[in-house]
C-alpha cells in the first residue's frame, strides 16, 4: 500500500480580503489620531499668537506712556502707537481669526488695552496680566 501525503496543496502568497480591511481599518484610524491632535496643536499655537500679540500692545502702550509721559486715563489712538516708525510696524492681526478691541486711553496696570474676541470662547486671554 502506497501513502500519499494530503498536504500537498500549497497555499497562495499574499493577502487575504479580510487582512488587507484590517491593515486599511488601523491605517485610517492611526490618520484620525494624527488630525485630531493636529487640530488641538493649531488651537494651542492659535491661542499663544494672540496673547503674544496682546503682551506687545501692552508693552507699546507702556512704553508710550513712558516717552510721552502720559497718565493713566490720557487719550490714546491705536495710531498712536501701531505704524512706520511707531512701537508696532503693523497692527497685529488674531492667528485664530478673531477681532481685536482697542481702548481709547491709556490703561492702569493691570488692565488690558487690547482684547480679543475669542478671549470668551477659546481663552485668547493671559491667564495673569496684573503687572502689565
Amino acid at each position: 500500500m502506497k501513502l500519499t501525503n494530503i498536504k500537498s496543496t500549497k497555499r497562495a502568497k499574499g493577502m487575504t480580503l479580510l487582512e488587507l480591511t484590517v491593515v486599511i481599518l488601523v491605517l485610517l484610524s492611526l490618520i484620525s489620531i494624527l488630525f485630531i491632535g493636529a487640530r488641538a496643536w493649531k488651537r494651542g499655537s492659535d491661542k499663544a499668537g494672540c496673547i503674544m500679540n496682546i503682551r506687545n500692545v501692552q508693552q507699546a502702550v507702556r512704553s508710550y506712556q513712558n516717552m510721552n509721559a502720559a497718565n493713566v486715563g490720557d487719550s490714546l489712538a491705536s495710531s498712536d502707537i501701531t505704524g512706520s516708525g511707531n512701537f508696532l510696524e503693523t497692527p497685529p492681526a488674531c492667528p485664530g481669526a478673531g477681532t481685536y478691541t482697542y481702548g481709547s486711553t491709556i490703561p492702569a496696570v493691570g488692565t488690558l488695552y487690547m482684547t480679543c474676541s475669542l478671549a470668551t470662547s477659546e481663552s485668547h486671554v493671559p491667564s495673569s496680566f496684573a503687572g502689565w
